[in-house]
Formats: C-alpha cells, sequence, structure tokens
C-alpha cells in the first residue's frame, strides 16, 4: 500500500512514524534502527555531555544508515545553552531537527535558510499556530496520554489533534497513546500526516540504554499506571507509577517550587531509575500507550506489525 503523505514527501521516509526524543534513551542505535525500518529515527542533544559527544552520536547514526534521521533539542531544561549543539547539527548538515519544551524560535532562527527540516512539538493549538508563524515545517501534536513533558491543558490526542489541524496549513503529527497500527490510522483519520511514539520506542531490543526493568515494568503496566508529576509547577509530565513518583505527588503537595523538587525530578534520578532499575530511588517516563506494550521486538519488527494492522484497517475501509 502507498504511505506517502506530506510528512514522507517533507522527510523523504517511506512511513510517516517519528521517534520522539527519549531523554536519555536516543542515541544512535535506536535512531539508526528506525531509519532503517522506513520511520525518521532521532538522537537527543541535550542528553550529551556536551557539543562533541553529539557530533559523534550523529556520525554514528550515518555509519549505520544512509536514510534521514533528526536530531531533538529539548530546549526547556531551566535555561541550559543549546546554541553549540545545535550549530553542530548546522555543521554536520543532519536532514532534520525537532524542537520540544520551549521556545522554538531561537532554535528555527539558526537554522532558516540551512536546508534542515524543522518539526515542532506542541501541547495547545494556540502554540500551533505560533510555531507555524515561525518557519515551522510541521507541528507534533502531543496529547495529554503522552509520556514525559505535557501541555496543561489536560487536552487527549484524539482532540487535540484535528482542533490543531484546521488551525494550521503545515503538516500536522499526532503524538500520545499511539503505539500501534490502530492508532496510527486513528491518526490519520484524525487528520494527521504521521504519528510520533515514544514510550513504545523505548520498549524495544535497540534502546539499548533502557535496563531490562524499565521495559518489563513498561509491558506489565496498564492504562493506570502512570501519573503526572511536576503539575506544582507548571511544568506537567507523565511517569510509571512508583514509590518515588509517591513521594514527588506527596512533596507537591506543600507547594515546595523547583528548588524544593529538585533532587526528585532531576536528570539523575531519571538516569537512576532507566539505566539501573532503581525503583526505590528515581522515575521512568512512560504515556498511557503502555496498556499497549505487551513485548519487546526490534524495531523493524515493530513497523512490519504496524504496517500489517495498518494495511487490515485501510481494506476493511475500502469495503
Amino acid at each position: 500500500m502507498n504511505w506517502k503523505t506530506r510528512v514522507t514527501d517533507l522527510l523523504g521516509v517511506s512511513y510517516p512514524i517519528i521517534q520522539g526524543g527519549l531523554a536519555h534513551l536516543a542515541y544512535s542505535d535506536l535512531a539508526a534502527a528506525v531509519s532503517n525500518a522506513g520511520g525518521l529515527g532521532q538522537i537527543t542533544a541535550m542528553s550529551m555531555d556536551g557539543p562533541d559527544q553529539l557530533r559523534d552520536e550523529i556520525r554514528k547514526v550515518r555509519r549505520m544508515t544512509e536514510n534521514p534521521f533528526g536530531v531533538n533539542f529539548a530546549i526547556g531544561q531551566h535555561g541550559r545553552p543549546f546554541e553549540d549543539r545545535v550549530q553542530v547539527a548546522i555543521e554536520e548538515k543532519v536532514p532534520a531537527i525537532s524542537v520540544t519544551g520551549g521556545n522554538p524560535k531561537p532554535v528555527l532562527d539558526m537554522v532558516q535558510g540551512k536546508g534542515i527540516k524543522t518539526l515542532v512539538l506542541v501541547a495547545a493549538r494556540r502554540q500551533a499556530v505560533k510555531a507555524e508563524e515561525l518557519g515551522a515545517d510541521a507541528v507534533m501534536v502531543v496529547g495529554h496520554e503522552g509520556g514525559g513533558h505535557l501541555g496543561r491543558d489536560d487536552v487527549g490526542t484524539f482532540v487535540l489533534t484535528p482542533q490543531v489541524v484546521d488551525a494550521v496549513s503545515i503538516p500536522v503529527i499526532a503524538s500520545g497513546g499511539i503505539g500501534d497500527g490502530r492508532g496510527w490510522m486513528a491518526a490519520l483519520a484524525l487528520g494527521a500526516e504521521g504519528i510520533e511514539m515514544g514510550t513504545r520506542f523505548i520498549a524495544t531490543k535497540e534502546c539499548i540504554h533502557a535496563h531490562e526493568s524499565y521495559k518489563r515494568a513498561l509491558i506489565e503496566a496498564d492504562e493506570t499506571s502512570t501519573t503526572v508529576i511536576k503539575r506544582s509547577i507548571k511544568a506537567p509530565a507523565r511517569a510509571l507509577k512508583n514509590s518515588w513518583t509517591y513521594q514527588i505527588i506527596e512533596l507537591e503537595k506543600t507547594n515546595p517550587g523547583y528548588e524544593g523538587l529538585k533532587t526528585y525530578i532531576s536528570g539523575e534520578a531519571n538516569k537512576k531509575y532507566i539505566y539501573e532499575g532503581a525503583d526505590e530511588e528515581g522515575f521512568g517516563w512512560a504515556g498511557q500507550v503502555t496498556s499497549r506494550i505487551h513485548d519487546v521486538p526490534t524495531v523493524e519488527q515493530l513497523f512490519q506489525r504496524m504496517i500489517k494492522e495498518g494495511e487490515q484497517i485501510r481494506t476493511r475501509w475500502s469495503v
């Protein structure tokens, strides 16, 4: 079947499936596997130790795939500088970048005219309109079901996606709660022209940095196994429920502010769980799609399964 959309044309990929940034997990192994399977794999710039490591990872991806890939910039991390890493992406002539977690204008301004395709993650219709005004080539719309950082409006993907489709002229990519062919087809029915998946790609063989207990927790989870933390500092984010997130939520009831939460919500606490499986010492990001994750396939196997599901659904639609 023909899977061509404006997203596949824009990115030069076979299937309009994009791998999310995945803090501390999206490195060359996973990115190359997704790109080789026909989607757009990404490495995440702000998880790198510095611009030199980012450059190394970009070059590793190129050694493992001839297909397009992207670099994600999560720029809303308490003022951490990102300009040197964007400059690396420009110098290395990466095919695409995505911007999440903050005002995308500085990044979009830096890459303007450099031949790099730009995707901006948004969690509200107004943000999508602004991203288009700033020159983004496409927007990725994350609903409340998604893992990691979310919008403040608690609007789900099923409602938010068509709202954004109607508000902008650039391609819309749906994100949040999507992990299989059914979710993909639902997104297309809503008017999206592609999907972004984050949590589902953690539970794959090529996500080698994720501890086995993290992957196992994703498989064992159901639709009630995640919770939203960081609401008290107006930065809501969805993670797997465990004793650590329970402590965070209890602490948030006292309105401690960022400084009071810092130790609990830090990247170090995140890495303690996702790298070491330390359930009592950290946390792992995850979306409600955990209820749809039942195994740990290779990325290629996941793609082929999704394509088969999509073809079956499209065949039913044509009857």
